[in-house]
């Protein structure tokens, strides 16, 4: 799939003028985010280098990604592992070595985090097909909104820029801790856009930045803490639909109940010295409860703009909503999995720890279409396919095609 290994000592390479980076082998990284593509994100970040390097920018964004696979081991660790493809066969025309540390270092500050974050958001897509489970309603393909935060190693730089969160009691945390907000395809787990920050900025505000990206033809589930007039209305604008629960004291406006117990409202916003005068939005409100044993079983508002209660009943409406927790499940995947349990990211300043959490992402991807390839060859559905098993498969797998920079 990946990676191919590092030379054994006392190894002599044949008289040649290629450089490590026209040979490195990334079989599954390559695949999903093939060499031109990276190329031409690094072009329009301006980060092409200006003279012969061994760590090429190339090199060292596939290096960003290969570290979100071994979030335990050192920068030789990960580099070992990502030149264990090497076609030693071609050979060079001087003795290779590996590079250091402070090498590795400064070839990732001076690719900085714009051409990983430019490289995911160009590549990741939604790729559910129109049979994968658990996928669509209505003929709207179901995307999740939701947030995390990260924890991050506790220097200076990034407990300045990132910030602690805080306590009831008034303590902060031990280590500064960066806010993710992305929104995923719930019948595969893939994560197809996000935006970064710090953990003092909120869920909502850093999910401005992606509602615009929204399309028609999904239909977008969030929770009650996304919920606001003026988000409603420019996500509503994309075309996309909306399914989001709301808190049950929040009060529309009753115009007509519907068949299947629904019923058609109008929202405004609900604070505002002009509140009254922006223009009322009419949506359909489904109430249910959710009866799990308790005493006190979880009372659900959900608005939609779907108000056709023929194209889409109440009762598909709230089943399609548990698709929700399927973002929680694939930030599980994320956090606990692939970087692993108790573990902080490693970058010791904001700019890398951009960078390495835009490569967790871009691993992630990769990942789940993998995933998503096997599913449909089983056929399976590729939320039952085990993450972890195709993360340690991928962790594994050796990979013989290598690429070179100056072709496409």
């Amino acid at each position: 799939m990946w990676f191919v290994g590092v030379p054994r000592s006392g190894w002599v390479k044949p008289i040649s003028d290629r450089r490590l980076s026209d040979v490195v082998s990334v079989g599954l990284l390559t695949k999903v985010f093939p060499p031109d593509v990276v190329d031409a994100v690094i072009a329009e970040c301006g980060r092409t280098e200006q003279r012969s390097r061994t760590l090429t920018a190339r090199v060292t964004a596939y290096f960003s990604i290969g570290m979100a696979l071994n979030a335990d081991g050192s920068y030789e660790d990960v580099f070992a592992q990502l030149t264990d493809g090497l076609s030693w066969s071609s050979g060079w025309s001087q003795f290779w070595r590996p590079p250091t540390k402070s090498a590795i270092f400064q070839a990732r500050s001076r690719l900085g985090p714009e051409p990983l974050q430019a490289l995911f958001r160009r590549v990741a897509q939604p790729v559910a097909a129109a049979d994968t489970p658990g996928s669509w309603l209505a003929g709207r393909r179901m995307v999740a909104i939701d947030g995390t935060c990260l924890d991050l190693a506790d220097t200076p730089a990034n407990a300045d820029y990132f910030g602690r969160p805080g306590s009831s009691r008034g303590e902060q945390s031990a280590f500064p801790q960066a806010r993710l907000v992305a929104v995923a395809e719930c019948g595969t787990h893939v994560l197809f856009d996000a935006a970064l920050g710090p953990c003092t900025v909120s869920e909502r505000e850093l999910a401005n930045d992606l509602l615009d990206r929204l399309e028609a033809g999904m239909l977008l589930l969030a929770d009650r803490g996304f919920y606001g007039f003026d988000m409603w209305t420019r996500a509503a604008a994309t075309g996309a639909d909306l399914l989001w629960r709301v808190k049950s004291s929040l009060s529309p406006d009753h115009l007509e109940t519907l068949d299947d117990g629904s019923w058609l409202a109008r929202i405004i916003p609900t604070s505002g010295t002009q509140r009254k005068r922006r223009t009322p939005l009419t949506v359909r409100v489904i109430d249910y409860t959710l009866e799990d044993g308790r005493d006190n079983p979880e009372q659900y508002r959900l608005l939609t703009t779907i108000l056709d209660s023929a194209e889409a009943p109440a009762h598909d409406l709230a089943l399609a909503y548990a698709q929700r927790w399927e973002i929680e499940n694939t930030f599980d995947e994320l956090k606990t999995h692939q970087r692993g349990p108790r573990t902080v990211l490693r970058s010791k300043s904001p700019p890398l720890v951009a960078q390495e959490i835009w490569g967790h992402l871009c691993c992630h991807y990769a990942i789940r279409t993998l995933m998503v390839d096997a599913a449909r060859a089983g056929p399976h559905d590729p939320d039952r396919v085990s993450f972890v098993a195709a993360l340690r498969i991928t962790r594994r797998s050796l990979s013989h095609s290598s690429f070179s920079p100056s072709q496409p």
